[in-house]
């Protein structure tokens, strides 16, 4: 792979990943609610689950996966049947917060391995990873060169990327967390937040195969 390669593939990259989706709208909600621990541990689940889809696609399983129609509908209704999961959870965590403003700051956290959890299934249900690492990777590859290498650089780099892309988003977020300490600011946030992941899991089923 030349540099002129490599540049433009970190390019495209470092576009796909700081565009909006669920990931970076889980990075916003973790920082703003949870504070950046929560979105750093989600943020290297994250990097797991993409890891996991980067090698599929070195064995050339995540071909196979885009290739049944079957197999891929199931990964996107389980993608969207999780992201509707965390919308309602959201929406119903929003009716419990009472008009006390330390609540929202107080209130009981999960354990680190359930961020953890939550980032690396958020990636590995999600089509658009799929798609990228089976449809655009071969793209940038260099058939006279040592695949395994070119493969190893190419997802480091989009590990890198998307953790510092999360990392950030959930640190502005929780640089705001002072405007959610008002309980209805939170009890708004939650409840839109809800809705956007609600919508993002039903837009999921839109998504198409790269076959």
């Amino acid at each position: 792979m030349s540099y002129d390669t490599l540049i433009l593939y970190s390019a495209v990259s470092f576009f796909y990943i700081i565009s909006p989706g669920p990931a970076v709208f889980l990075a916003i909600y973790n920082g703003a609610i949870n504070g950046v621990k929560s979105v750093v541990i989600s943020a290297l689940g994250n990097m797991l689950g993409l890891f996991l889809l980067s090698s599929l696609s070195i064995t050339g399983l995540s071909a196979l996966l885009l290739a049944s129609s079957a197999v891929f509908m199931a990964v996107k209704i389980v993608g969207a049947c999780y992201l509707v999961f965390l919308g309602i959870k959201q929406i119903h965590a929003s009716q419990k917060i009472q008009a006390v403003p330390s609540q929202v700051s107080n209130k009981k956290q999960q354990p680190l391995t359930y961020y953890f959890k939550e980032g690396m299934l958020i990636a590995i249900t999600n089509p658009k990873p799929i798609i990228f690492f089976a449809a655009l990777f071969p793209q940038f590859l260099n058939t006279q060169q040592p695949l395994f290498l070119q493969f190893s650089v190419m997802t480091l780099i989009f590990m890198l990327f998307s953790f510092v892309s999360l990392s950030t988003y959930g640190y502005l977020a929780q640089r705001a967390k002072a405007f959610f300490a008002k309980p209805k600011n939170a009890q708004w946030f939650q409840l839109i937040s809800g809705g956007l992941f609600i919508f993002m899991g039903i837009s999921l089923l839109s998504i198409k195969s790269a076959t």
